[in-house]
């Protein structure tokens, strides 16, 4: 079983790979956490930092004696004591420090750190750029808030100024409202006056309709019987009228019995009268002296003539 090496000793790194940065104290040996925006980290941690700090004013202090030192020499001889721990403590320190493989490990350490602070400067530079960018889009839209604000400002006196202008003319719609009212109760009291007119009016006007009602319905019955009489007399003068019809139909029947029949007299003399003629002018016949063929002298008489009409 093979054991894991320092976390931070350049075997627990990866071949190839930067160098890890470990903390400044001496003695401390861990690698710093990962970076973070901004300065990087020097110390693993804040216990680390106090204490690094702790002993680089070590050296200050033991210069110095204290002020009570003649008052209290066990007091001054615990403080040396101590110093002396805290000396002997910081020289081991810097003793393993001055490890080959750590002189080494720091080396990488710095030049990774190098090549992160050239990273960290393109990322600054890039982000300077961004930031730039950032800035003056922010100038833009500060310039573009500052005409918005000023017209928002210009907005707010004309809107001051139509609130000012707003506010006489509420004091002068309310005087004008004072006096319209006064004018209305006046005029209230006038309506109320021709109201009890109206009413009175209404009243007998109501009266009025009521007569008229009365007149119509009179009218009414009036135009009724007037209607039945009318029709009475149509009935009468249509039964006059088709008894006179039917007797001129009649005589005219009768006209044209009597017409037909004159008619028919008068074909009948007519004929006669054809045959008369035929006899008259046809040639007398040998035997007898007047020509007829009756021998007794007369000419005979036609059917139908006037003396044989009753």
């Amino acid at each position: 079983m093979t054991s894991n090496p320092p976390a931070g000793s350049p075997e627990g790194q990866v071949p190839g790979a930067p160098a890890a940065a470990i903390c400044k104290r001496p003695g401390c040996g861990n690698i710093l956490p990962a970076g973070e925006r901004g300065r990087a980290r020097q110390f693993c941690g804040d216990a680390c930092a106090r204490r690094y700090h702790n002993n680089a004013r070590v050296p200050v202090l033991s210069g110095a004696a204290p002020a009570d030192s003649s008052a209290d020499p066990l007091a001054a001889l615990d403080t040396v004591i101590r110093q002396a721990a805290v000396l002997t403590r910081a020289a081991r320190e810097q003793a393993a420090a001055l490890d080959p493989a750590r002189v080494r490990a720091q080396i990488a350490e710095a030049e990774a750190a190098q090549r992160r602070a050239e990273a960290a400067a393109v990322t600054a530079e890039a982000r300077a750029a961004e930031a730039a960018a950032e800035s003056q889009a922010l100038a833009e839209a500060l310039d573009a808030a500052r005409q918005d604000t000023r017209a928002a400002q210009a907005a707010t006196a004309a809107a001051r100024l139509e609130a000012e202008n707003a506010v006489a003319a509420l004091e002068q719609a309310r005087r004008d409202a004072a006096t319209q009212i006064a004018a209305a109760q006046a005029g209230a009291a006038r309506y109320a006056r021709e109201r009890d007119d109206a009413a009175e009016a209404a009243r007998r006007a109501d009266a009025g309709t009521i007569r008229a009602r009365q007149a119509e319905t009179d009218a009414r019955a009036e135009t009724d019987r007037v209607r039945a009489d009318a029709a009475r007399e149509r009935d009468t003068l249509r039964e006059q009228h088709q008894a006179q019809l039917e007797a001129i139909t009649a005589l005219t029947a009768a006209e044209r019995a009597r017409a037909e029949r004159a008619e028919q007299l008068l074909d009948t003399e007519r004929a006669d009268r054809r045959h008369l003629t035929s006899t008259l002018t046809a040639p007398s016949t040998p035997g007898n002296g007047n020509g007829n063929g009756n021998g007794n002298g007369k000419l005979p008489r036609a059917a139908g003539s006037k003396g044989d009409q009753p």
